[in-house]
Formats: structure tokens, sequence, C-alpha cells
């Protein structure tokens, strides 16, 4: 399978980010794009049924993007899972927490569909 035939979920409890995170994936050539409102649903989802990489925000509410990583790595069945995190700050202890709790790479708002694509291919490799 190709990487950019594999089945994306998005996370993020804001419903206009998420239709901004699905059309710069359209744009990279994503066409397998699920969406979640918070990292319970997300988790959800993951446990329903495979996916081959998860983007999620850092600010949600009830469960934070961090928490929601935490969640997933410590799934069996999931902890493997392809994880990327966005957030709107760049706070060096955020990125470090970020790391220490597994999250496979970090975008910091605002960003295109350039570095989108960049840092989707330093975790799947080439699309």
């Amino acid at each position: 399978m190709r990487n950019i035939e594999k089945h994306v979920l998005v996370v993020d409890d804001y419903n206009t980010m998420r239709r901004i995170l699905r059309n710069l994936l359209s744009q990279i050539g994503f066409s397998n794009v699920e969406e979640a409102e918070d990292g319970s649903a997300g988790l959800r989802k993951l446990r329903e049924r495979p996916f081959g990489l998860v983007i999620s925000d850092w600010n949600m509410a009830p469960m934070s993007g961090l928490e929601f990583l935490k969640e997933v790595r410590s799934d069996g069945a999931l902890k493997d899972m392809p994880f990327i995190m966005i957030t709107a700050e760049s706070k060096t202890e955020n990125v470090v927490a970020a790391k220490a709790a597994g999250v496979s790479n970090y975008i910091v708002k605002p960003f295109n569909a350039d570095t989108l694509k960049k840092k989707i291919e330093a975790v799947l490799g080439e699309l």
C-alpha cells in the first residue's frame, strides 16, 4: 500500500481546523481521511478499524492531545501508530513532553501543505 492510500485520522475539537487539515491532506494526495472531535472519540475510532496515521491537536477538551497520545502509546494494539501532534504553542516543554510520550512528529501552527507533507514523509517515508 502506498503511503497516501493509508487511512488518516484527524483529531481536533474545532470543526474548522479539521476541515483545513482534510483539505491540506487532500492537496497532498490523501483521500482516506476520517475525523474525530476529541481524544476519546479518536480512541474509539482507532479501536474500531485500522489507520495508518493520526494527526491530533494538542489543545482539546475533555482529553488533551497529550493525554490522547499517552492512551494510544499505552494500548498494545495501537502503540506503534504514527502520531503527529499539532499545536499553536512552540514552548520547549511541550515539545519535550510530546517526545517523552512518544510522538512521531510535531507541527507548530500556522503551517501549509508543504510543511505537513514534509512532516508526514518524515514519519511514513516518501509519499
